[in-house]
């Protein structure tokens, strides 16, 4: 290859390439990490899936996230998530092999009235169906602000107390200021992202790297 030329890897199958992309955020996040244990896969699969490192400043974790939210995986819970997206973003494959099942009620034509005729977003309606009927254990946001509003207001409440809350809304319209709220919950653990960063791939990488932790400690291999 000509000199000044970026030499490209020879790697042909996915699982040696996520292999070799984990590979380079450990070499390039060296010892000490600013997250330890069971929280640095959790983080890393977040870097894998953004290529953004700024994370590393950003991601918030309860002090007893990842422990509830494998325990929650291991029990087989119900997971809802705030978009089809993040939904999509969560494979079968590892929620059949931990016995969960992921909703979500965006489409959900009562969902849909409701909104309507409460003048709201249906993120939000979503939210009340979601704790009324479901009572899901894993709450999964990465997309929409008032349907982590509306979950906070639910649990200040008492209508819902969740193992876990992947709190993560992206955007400029209080997408901050819901995750600061969620930050200052002492009772339900939560795993956030501070700012406006957010999405639905980087909540759904979250409960990837929980499933993978939760397989692998089924399995005898973590």
């Amino acid at each position: 290859m000509a000199d000044g030329m970026t030499a490209v890897r020879d790697i042909a199958r996915g699982e040696d390439i996520e292999a070799e992309s984990l590979r380079i955020i450990d070499s390039e996040v060296p010892e000490p990490r600013p997250y330890q244990g069971a929280q640095w896969p959790v983080v890393r699969r977040m870097i894998h899936t953004t290529a953004d490192f700024e994370l590393l400043h950003l991601v918030r974790f309860h002090p007893l996230a990842v422990e509830a939210g494998l325990d929650a995986l291991l029990r087989g819970c119900v997971l809802v998530t705030d978009t089809e997206m993040a939904h999509a973003g969560i494979p079968d494959r590892r929620m059949r092999a931990l016995g969960c099942s992921v909703r979500c009620l965006m489409r959900d034509e009562a969902v849909v009235a409701l909104a309507q005729a409460m003048g709201c977003t249906r993120a939000r309606a979503a939210m009340d169906f979601a704790v009324a009927d479901i009572r899901p254990e894993i709450y999964v946001i990465g997309n929409a602000p008032t349907a982590l509003l509306r979950l906070l207001e639910h649990i200040e409440a008492g209508r819902a107390k969740p193992a876990l809350i992947v709190g993560m809304p992206v955007g400029f319209v209080n997408a901050a200021e819901s995750k600061d709220l969620l930050l200052r919950q002492e009772a339900i653990p939560y795993i956030a992202i501070q700012g406006r960063k957010g999405g639905s791939a980087l909540a759904a990488s979250v409960i990837n790297a929980l499933a993978d932790q939760a397989i692998a400690q089924r399995k005898g291999t973590l």
